[in-house]
């Protein structure tokens, strides 16, 4: 209708007096309804705020949930939803600025409940409650911790003097060998947990781990691959205690799900205490191209181990079309690198498969508590050690003798192997990029996806851009995509062959 239409209409249907001038009481009217438009348009764009203001309240208080900030008794180590290993109740929890440490700022102080409770949780497709009894603690199991490796494909962020393990990357408080720690330290103790590193972490390791018994921390001269310090440690723990039984997990991986990662690895000591060498399969989420495969072969049947499978075969990183193939059997996991076994069973099968290899270890280790001893042979020894991975010296070769046995866990696991990978574990507003830092040091203006490490200090402003990798530390900057991510590593080569080691 008209305005005309419509003054007229309200003219006939609201006029008063037959006598009153038209013009007039239409205007009136006019200008009536237009007031009371533009008030209902005003009290609309009011409503659209405080509801954008809300979803922002809500969004922002889902976060402070998911990052554990409101801490709930229930939630104990034992029963922890998403990558959120919580920090025991002695050490200072940070102010979320850094995933540097020993950032000067500002901390606060929580306490734990002094009690757990315990929750199971299934595992595999026995629906295996965990660790069955109160007391969590397996007696005779001792923890390896192998802390090596420079995390390359995280560069600039880790370097060589402070790698990927000693780096808080989800801002909890924590870095990622003392969540490894954290989470196995109910299985075990601090008198047999080990970790084995190289001599420019041992400080910080050190400062990190404070409960870490100085002979528990093995140094090893130079990086030899992980057969090397899993074995180094396995003969040094084998003359302590002859039927220990030890497992051996990486400093710089990341969990969720702990009930049903200590589960798994309860299980785990079961089968290995049947003279197996043991890993953990991982169920794959999606195709990766970045890790191994296990074949999951027979089932074992073995009391206390009901998930407990034999591996038909290891299987290196695939193409992507493998990795689609492995998916769909449903008979493959990923091969995070755990191992549980008895020392000397691993000892056993270094000797068959790397006979020369396993007489420089036992060298090594026939000398270890004589420190000065120690030190000559070490020195003597080490640089001859054949550079090899447990999974290429001694696991392939024993799977294809069926002397391999594997356990299908349930619990989230990543490497944490690039900055993609690391996105994902951190928390966002929706089509925003993940910042790992001071937020308010990013300003972002239709950006989607993506990571940001404001570092430097700086603030850092980015418009337009999707999916980008933006790394500004004091001394160096680096932007990629979160596509290209893995090949942080050729950036790190060429760096070093431009004369930039410095920054390495």
């Amino acid at each position: 209708m008209s305005v005309a239409g419509e003054a007229t209409a309200s003219n006939v249907i609201l006029s008063p007096a037959p006598h009153s001038e038209p013009n007039g009481n239409i205007e009136a009217m006019f200008q009536q309804i237009m007031h009371a438009v533009h008030s209902s348009r005003h009290d609309i764009t009011e409503l659209r705020q405080e509801c954008a203001e809300l979803r922002l309240a809500n969004a922002s208080l889902e976060r402070q949930v998911r990052d554990g900030l409101q801490y709930n008794p229930f939630n104990s180590r034992s029963g922890t939803p998403g990558f959120m290993t919580p920090a025991p109740p002695s050490p200072q929890l940070r102010a979320k600025l850094s995933p540097f440490l020993n950032h000067h700022i500002p901390s606060i102080t929580t306490s734990a409940p002094e009690t757990l409770f315990h929750r199971p949780s299934p595992l595999g497709d026995n629906s295996l409650t965990a660790y069955p009894f109160g007391n969590r603690d397996i007696p005779g199991f001792y923890v390896v911790i192998p802390a090596g490796g420079a995390g390359t494909r995280l560069w600039p962020l880790s370097r060589e003097d402070h790698p990927k393990f000693l780096l808080d990357l989800t801002l909890k408080g924590r870095s990622l060998i003392q969540a490894t720690w954290d989470r196995l330290l109910p299985l075990t103790s601090s008198a047999r947990t080990t970790v084995v590193a190289g001599p420019g972490h041992v400080k910080s390791i050190r400062d990190q781990l404070p409960d870490l018994l100085p002979h528990n921390l093995f140094c090893e001269p130079g990086p030899k691959e992980s057969m090397a310090a899993i074995g180094l440690a396995a003969a040094v723990l084998a003359r302590r205690d002859p039927e220990a039984v030890i497992g051996s997990f990486a400093a710089d991986h990341m969990i969720s799900g702990d009930d049903a990662f200590l589960s798994a690895v309860a299980e785990a000591v079961e089968v290995a205490r049947k003279d197996y060498l043991v890993t953990i399969g991982i169920a794959p989420s999606h195709p990766s191209t970045g890790f191994g495969y296990i074949r999951l072969g027979n089932r074992l049947n073995l009391a206390g181990a009901p998930n407990a499978r034999l591996v038909s075969s290891f299987k290196e990183k695939p193409d992507a079309r493998t990795a689609a193939q492995y998916i769909n059997t449903g008979a493959y996991r990923w091969n995070a690198g755990m191992f549980v076994t008895k020392a000397t069973v691993l000892l056993d099968l270094l000797q068959e498969y790397k006979p020369d290899l396993h007489e420089g270890l036992q060298k090594i280790a026939d000398a270890w508590d004589d420190e000065v001893l120690r030190q000559s042979v070490i020195n003597e020894v080490w640089p001859t050690l054949e550079k090899i991975a447990i999974d290429n010296a001694v696991a392939e070769p024993a799977a294809a003798q069926g002397r391999v046995a594997v356990v299908p866990a349930t619990f989230g696991w990543d490497d944490v192997g690039d900055f993609s990978s690391l996105a994902d574990l951190l928390p966002a507003e929706a089509n925003q990029p993940r910042i790992l830092g001071d937020p308010h040091l990013v300003l972002t203006e239709q950006v989607a996806g993506g990571i940001v490490v404001p570092g430097s200090g700086r603030l850092i402003a980015c418009l337009g851009v999707d999916d980008l990798v933006i790394v500004d530390m004091p001394d160096c900057l680096l932007v990629t995509t979160r596509a290209r991510s893995q090949e942080v590593k050729r950036l790190v080569k060429k760096t070093r062959d431009a004369g930039w080691k410095q920054l390495l």
